[in-house]
């Protein structure tokens, strides 16, 4: 007998909460050790009054009386401190208090990005301020430009620290001082072996980092270095060691042997941890618990949003008839559907690098990336709804007699839309209270990689309203397009085959994307662009991003199309939805003022 509506919706509801309970609770026993490890949530005051934050990591048995040495750890660019879990984890169980921190402008701590060393030096103070830690047993880690904030904070603090691993980063880069065969102390350097960031230490390909000449200026050596063999003295402070793991810069996050070649480092230049060996490790359990919690979280919005819809606009339903389609046929439709396929590929580095660049960061417009991702996000709804004006009148009728075929049918008049905007505000009102009541619970949010989706800070919050109207242009504009254009004059038979196509229009582009890119890098070790602009490394790995949030909208818009029969509750859900991720996730480059 097949499930009534009623009872699919409430085992969707059981087992998106079932997923949600599962993987926060797995990523918190992971986290915390089997709760051995106590973890806080800390905030700290750099220069000025900014406020900093993070997490730290306390072993067993670490007090006043029996202090332990610790590692401050530091994730990258557009990233918050989640994305180090799998260094924070490891060290803090091998006995090293760990803080692992939000740069400034990142995460929970005040923007602007960039301000007081990337963050490094006020971590660095506020972690040897602890009575708990063993001031003279100290190492610092970071990830790419957490590298640049852990050299700032050597050269502020030269005595306050005794060894350092760089992942995927450099010395003398975005104002890190210069590396030399004494400074920073007893360095590891890993660099993945498919590094898209070349210039961190000036080769044509990172399998070249050997023979660089600015590395072995820092190691001391004018010949090719030897990967894990020690250069200098761990005595001395000059000691220095390689590690070229084959992964991506991003796919550091991800790699045991990274992991394990930090950890073999902080077990050799400090004193007082665990023995416990480098290979054994645990924190992919976390992210494995992370990621079953996100796919819930995303599970969640569907039953409740079909509640909602049910509740708030009761003529819709699946039972409802959907209007009839005057979508295009034939080469129109073809081309169109090329064009739809790939014009955001086609516009994704220029269209972001000239948006990021051509409008300075300012109080309205206040995180780099996020008014790329905007300019790129408005150009491509006016070219979707040109088209869609060419389509129209392609068509007999009057736009108020074809308007219900467009998916833009309003029986109530405004009311119609105002009730899809109120229905979209609960479907991620109820995703964002899950979210909090599990961070509150556990410590634990929905994320995995560089993906994640976090709460809003009050200032974000200002910030998110000040994005979201391009992002709600853009998709109404999708919505048209895949529900009114390229919907079959018959419409679609299958639920899941419509889902398909339309995940394939839309997602697909950067699968296709990333394919070409990392085909290139790891067959010639170059990113493909030299015809692109500058950037391309960068908006390359921010990519995997749109392909998760892009993966998503076209299942909230045709689920929620093929429910109401209009293209507003989806549209304003993935608005909503994508600038919220978007907002919470990347850099704020101004102060912002909270009225």
């Amino acid at each position: 007998m097949a499930l009534s509506e009623h009872d699919t919706r409430t085992t969707l509801f059981i087992v998106a909460l079932v997923l949600v309970l599962v993987g926060t609770g797995t990523a918190y026993w992971v986290e915390t050790d089997g709760q051995t490890v106590e973890v806080r949530d800390v905030q700290f005051e750099a220069t000025n009054g900014t406020m900093m934050s993070g997490e730290l990591y306390i072993p067993p048995g670490v007090s006043t009386a029996d202090p332990a040495p610790a590692i401050l750890a530091t994730h990258g660019y557009i990233n918050y401190h989640e994305t180090q879990s799998p260094f924070a984890i490891e060290y803090a169980r091998r006995g090293f208090v760990v803080l692992s921190i939000d740069q400034t402008g990142h995460g929970g701590s005040d923007p602007p990005a960039f301000a007081h060393g990337f963050g490094g030096p006020p971590a660095l103070e506020y972690l040897r301020s602890l009575s708990m830690v063993d001031t003279d047993n100290i190492g610092l880690e970071g990830h790419s430009m957490g590298g640049w904030a852990s050299v700032v904070a050597a050269a502020v603090h030269p005595d306050g620290y005794e060894s350092m691993v760089l992942a995927g980063s450099s010395t003398g880069s975005f104002g890190a001082p210069p590396g030399s065969p004494e400074f920073p102390r007893n360095l590891a350097v890993i660099y993945g072996e498919y590094e898209e960031f070349r210039y961190m230490w000036a080769v044509d390909k990172a399998q070249n980092v050997p023979d660089s000449a600015k590395l072995q200026n820092v190691f001391g050596t004018d010949s090719t270095i030897q990967e894990d063999e020690t250069y200098g003295s761990i005595e001395d402070g000059t000691a220095r060691r390689l590690y070229t793991p084959a992964r991506t810069h991003a796919g550091l996050h991800l790699s045991p042997t990274a992991t394990a070649g930090s950890i073999e480092w902080f077990q050799e230049t400090l004193e007082g941890e665990d023995p416990l060996p480098p290979g054994n490790q645990t924190w992919y359990f976390k992210e494995l618990g992370t990621l079953i919690a996100m796919f819930g979280g995303i599970l969640f919005m569907f039953p409740l949003g079909s509640v909602l819809v049910e509740r708030y606009d009761r003529a819709s339903g699946f039972s409802r008839d959907l209007p009839d389609s005057v979508g295009l046929e034939g080469a129109g439709r073809i081309g169109t559907a090329l064009v739809a396929f790939f014009l955001p590929i086609v516009t994704y580095y220029h269209l972001q690098g000239w948006g990021s660049s051509t409008f300075a960061t300012s109080a309205l417009l206040p995180q780099q990336i996020t008014t790329g991702v905007a300019v790129w996000a408005s150009f491509n709804a006016i070219v979707i709804l040109l088209g869609f004006v060419a389509f129209h009148y392609m068509n007999e009728g009057s736009f108020a007699e074809l308007r219900a075929s467009y998916g833009l049918g309003t029986d109530d008049g405004l009311w119609t839309i105002g009730k899809a905007a109120l229905v979209s505000i609960g479907i991620v009102g109820g995703l964002y209270l899950l979210l909090s009541i599990t961070e509150y619970l556990t410590g634990q949010g929905f994320r995995f990689w560089v993906f994640g989706i976090r709460p809003l800070e009050t200032f974000q919050f200002w910030i998110f309203l000040r994005y979201l109207i391009p992002f709600i242009v853009f998709f109404i504009a999708l919505g048209i397009l895949l529900h009114g254009e390229l919907r079959p004059r018959d419409g679609y038979e299958s639920v899941r085959r419509e889902i398909a196509t339309n995940w394939a229009l839309v997602g697909g582009p950067f699968v296709l994307l990333l394919t070409v890119q990392y085909g290139t890098l790891f067959t010639t070790g170059y990113l493909m662009d030299n015809f692109l602009t500058a950037g391309v490394d960068l908006l390359t790995i921010v990519a995997f991003q749109f392909l998760v949030l892009l993966s998503i909208v076209p299942l909230v818009s045709t689920y929620f199309f093929r429910k109401t029969g209009r293209i507003w509750t989806g549209a304003f859900t993935n608005a909503l939805f994508v600038t919220w991720v978007i907002v919470a996730g990347t850099a704020t480059h101004h102060p912002i003022a909270i009225f």
